[in-house]
């Protein structure tokens, strides 16, 4: 009898439809639970209510599409708040997105705050004139190389989305100062900004800039020719705190102004490029190692050629969280600088360690690093003439496992691991 009815209740079971016994919010409640996006998709693949209701929840995509396949996006992934329509360097040559497109995706995505269009280079200023007047919600745009655009379309930009906190225009050679001056005047919450490259930006716009967007979280004028201590000083000054990453690639007229500045008002700098950068001396440089202990991660300075041991030693012996570093072409740095590895009182978290072109480092300077930079994942020894693979096998040293120690090649070689770090 009990038998019985126990495949009776069991019957009556398989005859539930789940449509009918779950809630939408029980259905998003379990797609809430899948971590990646290929489950996500086959979710909706189950029926066309689960279908609606996948696509309802969609927040980030990625495409390259057309204006008709945007219009049917629009309509799927209404609450789309992060659209992804980047092209990578090596298909700069086709045009990508176009401003026929951006007047799709303003009429169509209306709560999107996030917007990337990296070297989409049919992109002109009318279609920024769309964007500034149709996502006033917009917190994130990326015009790296899109390089049509002028001040005229980006000062809409700025005008219009007043809540835009990330900016990214390298490569956009057009631009000038005035831009700036829109940014300070509307974007007060601006965090992040990438000029590298916009060689018209002088230090006027920084100062222009410094004066209205006091959180700077993030500043790249890499290759930004005419900036000099003046404006890079004025920026450290007034986001003192806030500012983390400082990247001055190749700002010949920064030197040891900007360098004291950092080290009096940035305490919480993590991450500062001053490749070539010649004038900046070991007196800066150790003001911001004892300033900057507990918070500088990576330091490019490849090419700084009046950087000596005494910088060296004064990073290596104080900040304890560095896990890159690039001396690149630094030819006054010997062995010596590596012994403060060991006079710190802590492990060193080094990671990275770029020391190629360096003519004074020998065999017994990569073994001290070995010796204490138990981390070390990625070594390069390029163009080192005291240093060979030869030499390293015949004094016995043994690089860790995971660490990639580069002894030849080109020095215009780049590696994905190291960039990730600069």
């Amino acid at each position: 009898m009990a038998k019985r009815e126990s495949a009776k209740l069991e019957e009556e079971g398989a005859k539930v439809c789940i449509n009918e016994a779950l809630t939408d919010d029980e259905l998003r409640a379990v797609l809430a639970r899948l971590d990646r996006e290929e489950e996500k998709d086959t979710f909706g693949l189950v029926c066309k209510r689960w279908f609606r209701l996948q696509s309802s929840e969609r927040r980030r995509l990625r495409a390259r599409a057309g204006p008709a396949m945007l219009r049917r996006m629009a309509d799927r992934f209404s609450g789309l708040v992060e659209l992804d329509l980047s092209q990578s360097a090596s298909r700069s040559f086709y045009p990508g997105v176009t401003d026929s497109d951006l007047s799709v995706i303003a009429a169509g995505f209306r709560v999107l705050r996030v917007l990337n269009l990296q070297n989409c280079k049919g992109v002109t200023d009318s279609g920024m004139l769309i964007l500034g007047n149709g996502l006033p919600t917009l917190q994130s745009l990326d015009i790296s190389h899109c390089r049509k655009l002028t001040d005229k379309g980006l000062t809409a930009v700025a005008l219009g989305c007043c809540n835009l906190r990330r900016f990214h225009l390298a490569g956009c050679k057009s631009i000038t100062d005035d831009l700036l001056q829109a940014l300070s005047r509307t974007c007060s919450h601006l965090e992040e900004l990438g000029l590298a490259g916009c060689n018209s930006i002088t230090d006027s716009g920084l100062s222009f800039l410094a004066n209205g967007c006091h959180f700077i979280k993030y500043l790249d004028v890499s290759k930004c020719s005419k900036i000099s201590d003046v404006g890079v000083s004025r920026v450290a000054e007034v986001s003192s705190s806030y500012l983390k990453t400082l990247k001055l690639l190749d700002c010949y007229k920064v030197g040891d102004k900007s360098i004291f500045t950092l080290a009096d008002s940035c305490h919480n700098l993590e991450t500062l490029v001053i490749g070539g950068c010649h004038d900046v001396s070991d007196e800066s440089m150790k003001s911001l190692a004892l300033a900057c202990v507990n918070s500088l991660k990576n330091l490019r300075m490849d090419w700084c050629l009046n950087v000596t041991d005494l910088s060296l030693n004064c990073l290596l012996s104080n900040c304890r969280y560095l896990m890159a570093l690039d001396i690149g072409c630094c030819d006054k740095v010997t062995d010596s600088a590596f012994q403060a590895l060991g006079m710190g009182g802590f492990e060193s978290d080094l990671k990275v360690l770029k020391a190629s072109n360096c003519l004074r480092i020998t065999v017994t300077g990569v073994g001290t690093i070995l010796q204490y930079c138990r981390s070390m994942e990625y070594l390069d020894l390029r163009s080192c003439p005291n240093v060979t693979r030869l030499g390293c096998e015949q004094a016995g040293l043994q690089f860790p496992e995971r660490c990639k120690t580069n002894f030849d090649g080109s020095l215009s070689e780049s590696d994905a691991m190291v960039d990730m770090f600069f």
